[in-house]
């Protein structure tokens, strides 16, 4: 149980001499600079409803399946599979469902198949539950990542509630999800709802959003110290739905655990901003269409 000294050293000597693996890239300054996609990491995202979480995380993910060939694991119980496979199709055409023939949605559902596997949100899970679902599918196919969307559907565990409060059980789940990640080596993306206060809390008068609701912060996740405490990474998604900006979505990174191997915290009014493409069928960053993108200069090929 003890730790082996001569590895961690070199651990150290690897940080002295720069060796240390960085994140995986998106060759997209814009968001490379603060986040990047990192193995055994657990990452918690935060945001009002309706600002379009799932959405952007699912983007994010195809992203990186383009790119490198990540595969994922999806448990999302506020949406149908056949929604978030609709939402990938789009993301790599860039065009929407009506617009797509049938025989191109085969071959991108194809390319689907391959890089993104869903667990039937047809049931109700606590964690542990879920996490030996996960484990089981890990099994067949081993996935770098895994997205829970969102926490706070998870019922509770009554037997370990029953001998704890609140926060504790909060504090132990997060750190057995945790402990996933390392063990498996693959990142967990926890996405979360953000408590009403944090609705409740607006830009003050003056400022280019006045009257609009703020981006969430750490602390807004429902039992939010545990969340912030536990977490390698934080982000807070945000839209201003109800301006003439609603079509620009904002990634706020709030915490990088592990500097050195790339990213870093936003700062307080320049968060990571992607612009909608018309019909919602993915994102642009200073006019450039993502997705298409990752395919044109890796040369990806649907695997079929």
């Amino acid at each position: 149980m003890i730790a082996n000294y001569k590895n961690e050293l070199q651990k150290v000597f690897d940080i002295k001499d720069g060796k240390i693996k960085e994140g995986l890239k998106l060759d997209i300054p814009e968001i490379d600079e603060y986040f990047r996609f990192k193995r055994n990491a657990m990452v918690v995202i935060v945001g009002h409803a309706n600002v379009g979480k799932t959405h952007l995380c699912v983007y994010l993910m195809t992203l990186y399946s383009l790119k490198h060939g990540t595969r994922w694991l999806i448990y999302s119980s506020e949406n149908e599979v056949s929604d978030l496979l609709r939402k990938i199709i789009e993301f790599q055409a860039a065009k929407p469902i009506d617009s797509i023939s049938k025989y191109d949605i085969e071959q991108y559902a194809k390319w689907a198949n391959a890089y993104f596997k869903f667990i039937q949100p047809d049931k109700l899970y606590d964690y542990k539950e879920l996490l030996e679902e996960a484990e089981e599918v890990y099994e067949n196919y081993p996935y770098n990542g895994f997205l829970i969307d969102p926490y706070n559907s998870l019922k509770k565990n009554k037997e370990m509630l029953s001998k704890s409060n609140a926060y504790d059980y909060t504090y132990e789940c997060l750190s057995d999800i945790r402990l996933f990640c390392k063990t498996k080596n693959v990142s967990i993306w926890i996405n979360t709802h953000a408590v009403t206060e944090a609705l409740r809390r607006k830009h003050p008068k003056g400022h280019y959003y006045e009257n609009h609701p703020m981006p969430c912060a750490m602390s807004d996740v429902e039992m939010g110290g545990a969340f912030g405490n536990r977490t390698d990474d934080f982000l807070s998604f945000h839209r201003y739905t109800g301006s003439a900006d609603w079509m620009y979505s904002e990634i706020h990174v709030k915490k990088i655990k592990n500097l050195e191997s790339g990213g870093r915290p936003t700062m307080l009014e320049s968060p990571i901003r992607l612009r909608s493409l018309s019909n919602n069928v993915g994102f642009s960053v200073n006019g450039k269409n993502l997705a298409p993108l990752m395919k044109l200069e890796n040369k990806i090929e649907i695997p079929f």
